[in-house]
């Protein structure tokens, strides 16, 4: 799949960076910096083109991370919302090893290092 095709969108610069060293290749991560109005998430959509790209949603566990899923699934009915348990509470806060994973399931390719790792 083509790198410009698809699209992950994530809440903070954390979470990008931390999903960024697991990635194997450049993917365009998309950051909304926690919150997102109705209009911003308006000129990120035409800006990025979202309704033409493979959108792929993965936001934080807790109640900030579930009302900006909540949002953005109304605005991206096509997305696919990628999860993290919910003892982790936050992208940036769940193992490499667990990221790895959620990520690779979805067909994002993953540095093989990232796989191994325990609980």
């Amino acid at each position: 799949m083509d790198m410009l095709s698809q699209v992950l969108i994530v809440e903070g610069k954390q979470d990008r960076k931390k999903v960024e060293k697991i990635l194997a290749e450049d993917e365009m991560i998309l950051c909304t910096f926690g919150t997102l109005s109705a209009y911003a998430l308006d000129e990120l959509i035409d800006e990025y083109m979202l309704f033409e790209r493979d959108v792929y949603i993965f936001t934080d566990a807790d109640d900030s991370g579930k009302q900006l899923r909540k949002l953005l699934n109304q605005e991206l009915s096509h997305a696919e919302n990628l999860y993290i348990d919910a003892k982790y509470r936050q992208v940036e806060d769940t193992p490499d090893h667990v990221l790895a994973s959620i990520l690779q399931a979805a067909n994002f390719n993953v540095k093989i290092d990232y796989l191994k790792g325990s609980e």
